[in-house]
């Protein structure tokens, strides 16, 4: 299975809660892009995609759909908001949920899962799933790719994923 670690598109700061800040028009460009990119690796269809409740994690969501469905109309694709996600949430309990799927046959091995979430927790996500102390830094918009054994619940790292670094 792979499995598809997303920062957020670029976000306004403004002041208040951080839980309330928007996209800028940068980040949305950001998400669609990255959108696109995940449709080329021709997985989108076969996708769950979990997605921290916070807006800027939402609306960078939503572009992501938008690009994946004009490029191959996967408009089945339902996210789900995902509380455990937030930038301090829990990257164990987020593994366990994992293996769940697998083992309670909700997602298999020829399945993808993206998840869309914010720093710190994405950098700890990957050295989680991993079994690593190398966690990589993410760029806005960057995507790290994980090829995950559901029998052994560890995986890969296989790239992380720039802006810079793609053609859409």
């Amino acid at each position: 299975m792979y499995i598809f670690i997303m920062r957020h598109g670029e976000a306004a700061n403004i002041e208040g809660k951080d839980s309330l800040r928007p996209l800028t028009k940068l980040g949305a460009i950001q998400a669609q892009r990255m959108g696109g990119w995940i449709a080329k690796y021709e997985l989108a269809k076969l996708m769950k995609i979990f997605v921290s409740p916070y807006v800027r994690a939402q609306q960078s969501c939503a572009n992501v759909l938008l690009a994946i469905n004009k490029l191959v109309g996967a408009n089945d694709i339902i996210p789900e908001t995902f509380d455990l996600i937030t930038p301090a949430g829990n990257t164990k309990q987020v593994h366990n949920f994992i293996d769940g799927l697998t083992v309670n046959n909700i997602a298999d091995q020829n399945q993808a899962i993206l998840f869309i979430s914010h720093m710190p927790f994405v950098s700890y996500l990957v050295g989680e799933l991993t079994n690593s102390t190398n966690m990589p830094i993410f760029a806005t918009g960057s995507i790290a790719v994980i090829d995950y054994d559901t029998e052994k619940m560890q995986g890969q790292l296989v790239e992380i994923v720039q802006l810079e670094n793609i053609d859409v």
